[in-house]
């Protein structure tokens, strides 16, 4: 405990004596609302934490140079995820009446505007003057920032897959343990940008063994906005998002959160991927074309991706795929065995047409593979994916009249299974906001590379109605609250039943002035799994309801430091019989005076929970362009430390320390990640060279 502690009084002491005067870095602010959405991500997906970091790279470009509201698209201003649509409709509409504005501050006067929002956009938006066409592309070329990042990141603790190997086992890391992460990239205000990616994943090699040519996976982009009708242009990686995600949603989306307006999927058909995760992005080509009324966009991507192969020696034609790898990992025999074994071509497009205030919209993907996806003859698994050839057809649409903004998308496959979501977005009051949405996807509906707004990790086998209410009594006060019902028609994994769920939130916020702000937060979720101690031949579904409660309190002391704090405890399946609960108590100190070289933040948490039904997730600040959520669970002390120091207005490093104590045991981990001993401790380093 005196180990943490000690640590960061003497990083506080470091802090304060700097004096020297350096542009700080341009870092995009992560507000709590952002931070519960990455949060809700993480836990959605099994605890795998998102890798797409364009989010963070198209705000930080904004900050940097701001958006021309007089001048800026709806797909530009889609980019910034600080509008709902009603709130981007009144902006579009107000402008074409009232023609370009004079100021910032004139958005005011935008019906559905407050003040709230106008804070969150100011850091991205301007008002000036538009260049000229030739002016503008000339500048595109020469006007652009050059980016050059390295990233190194290890595990201090040597884990069970470095300690091991031939001949003892085949099933063993056959890399070094840093994961190293490489981006060069030019971007000029996000309308032209290209570069390259590498990445290594700790446990792979590295300019040796099966990659001689150094990173395990490279990436290339091209991609150019607004170039005349050419509304976007992309060559080599890029995302693809249609509708409300039942066809294609590529790029990072939130779900259920206090920002209840979000529940509406909005972003470019066509956007750039230059992001160090494997699995979300096409490689090909794209183009966008349109006008003011109409709009296409046609895509075609061709690329081997990771599964799980299964060979027939004495028929190569009868040999096929168990299912998809998603992990990106190529560390031991196995992994290395599954590496861009199935081959995957999809092309599609989408038609767009806007009439006033109604947009209309038809979507179609296609997807052709070398081998046939199988998988196993489990029961939930009987309306499954598989074949070598499906698709995804639909047409989504939007309407704004008056205080309400409509939307919705239906969908079919290949196979005629049908799914449909359908939502609506209302100012009923000036300080009050309502979202409705109801979704209903057939068991029967299949797709890939989708997020839409559902309770399961992919849109298939759900029906359920979300409400959310905002009510903004004053500048002061937010109240914020959902409910979201829901059932599950068909079997899941670990679900040998139909079910049904319901989750619940409810929010208060207090921000008197910019220095000082506290929001408490109560949800209640229920689920169903199988539960089976007994062991009995069959295995019951049982209901465990899931009750968390969480205060967090900021406050900036002066120019230079901001305390945080935070206070949670989750109470897993109470009177049931794998009743569990769970607490946490973090505190957070940073350090970002302007227009000195150094910044920093530090961290002490503790956390207790009676096991890993009761974990916990913390939103961790980290290097520029990265973030960290780990689950928390058992009972021990985790503590980082993040500094970041400007050498020049071209050479940036940041560096971070984070690390678990667990007291109580002597090992952490499982399988190949098992590490003896109390501690595991990650170091990264970051360096950033503009010119």
């Amino acid at each position: 405990m005196m180990k943490p502690v000690f640590l960061i009084a003497f990083c506080c002491s470091i802090l304060s004596g700097f004096s020297q005067v350096t542009p700080a870095p341009v870092e995009p602010p992560v507000n709590s609302t952002v931070e519960q959405q990455l949060e809700n991500i993480t836990e959605n997906n099994e605890d795998m934490e998102t890798e797409d970091d364009s989010y963070i790279q198209e705000l930080s470009q904004y900050i940097k140079h701001p958006l021309n509201i007089n001048k800026a698209d709806e797909n530009q201003l889609k980019d910034l995820r600080v509008l709902s649509d009603l709130q981007l409709q009144n902006f579009l509409r107000y402008r074409d009446l009232f023609g370009n504005f004079l100021s910032v501050y004139e958005l005011q006067a935008v019906p559905g505007w407050d003040v709230a929002t106008i804070q969150k956009l100011r850091p991205y938006v301007t008002v000036s003057a538009a260049l000229g066409f030739m002016e503008d592309m000339r500048s595109r070329f020469k006007g652009g920032e050059n980016n050059l990042l390295i990233r190194a990141t290890q595990i201090l603790e040597k884990s069970r897959g470095y300690r091991q190997g031939p001949p003892q086992t085949n099933s063993y890391y056959m890399g070094s343990p840093q994961r190293i992460f490489m981006r060069y990239k030019y971007n000029y205000k996000n309308l032209l940008q290209y570069g390259v990616t590498g990445d290594k994943d700790a446990g792979e090699q590295f300019f040796k063994g099966n990659q001689q040519k150094g990173f395990d996976f490279y990436s290339a982009h091209l991609f150019a906005r607004n170039i005349g009708k050419i509304k976007a242009l992309a060559l080599g990686d890029f995302t693809v998002n249609l509708g409300q995600g039942l066809t294609s949603w590529m790029s990072i989306a939130f779900k259920k959160s206090p920002d209840i307006m979000a529940v509406k999927r909005q972003a470019p058909v066509l956007k750039p991927y230059s992001s160090p995760g494997e699995i979300f992005f096409h490689r090909g080509g794209g183009i966008t074309i349109g006008n003011r009324k109409w709009e296409a966009t046609l895509f075609g991507s061709y690329r081997n991706i990771d599964a799980n192969f299964v060979a027939d020696t004495s028929n190569s034609e009868d040999a096929f795929i168990t299912s998809l790898q998603t992990s990106g990992y190529h560390r031991t025999p196995a992994e290395i065995d599954d590496k861009n074994v199935q081959r995957q071509i999809a092309f599609g497009g989408n038609v767009k047409y806007r009439m006033n205030r109604l947009l209309l919209s038809a979507n179609a993907i296609q997807y052709n593979f070398k081998h046939s996806l199988v998988k196993a003859a489990d029961p939930y698994n009987l309306y499954a994916l598989g074949g070598k050839n499906f698709g995804n057809y639909s047409f989504d649409y939007s309407y704004t009249f008056k205080n309400l903004h409509f939307f919705g998308e239906a969908a079919i496959t290949s196979k005629q299974y049908p799914a449909f979501i359908n939502g609506v977005l209302l100012s009923v009051a000036k300080n009050v906001d309502m979202s409705i949405l109801y979704r209903n996807i057939s068991k029967g509906y299949q797709s890939l590379y989708t997020n839409a707004f559902t309770e399961s990790s992919t849109p298939s086998n759900e029906k359920g109605l979300f409400t959310g209410i905002s009510i903004r009594p004053n500048n002061e006060w937010r109240i914020d609250a959902y409910a979201d019902i829901y059932k599950f028609p068909w079997l899941r994994f670990r679900v040998n039943a139909p079910t049904e769920g319901k989750d619940y939130m409810l929010q208060l916020n207090y921000k008197p002035n910019k220095q000082f702000e506290i929001y408490s937060r109560f949800k209640a979720e229920a689920k169903s799994i199988n539960f089976n101690p007994q062991e009995f031949p069959l295995s019951p579904v049982v209901e465990q309801p899931r009750k968390n409660w969480r205060t967090h309190l900021s406050y900036k002391i002066d120019p230079r430091f901001t305390i945080r704090t935070r206070t949670e405890m989750v109470w897993f399946d109470k009177k049931g019989k794998a009743a569990s609960e769970g607490f946490l108590i973090f505190a957070d100190l940073l350090y970002k005076p302007i227009m000195k070289p150094l910044s920093g933040n530090i961290r002490l948490m503790y956390f207790e929970t009676d096991d890993y039904n009761s974990r916990l997730y913390a939103y961790e600040s980290d290097v520029l362009y990265s973030f960290s959520i780990p689950v928390v669970y058992d009972k021990g002390y985790r503590y980082y430390l993040n500094i970041n120091y400007d050498f020049s207005k071209k050479l940036s490093v940041w560096g971070r320390w984070a690390q678990f104590i667990y007291p109580n045991r002597t090992s952490i981990g499982s399988g190949l990640d098992e590490i003896k001993g109390k501690h595991k401790t990650e170091v990264k380093l970051q360096i950033m060279y503009k010119f």
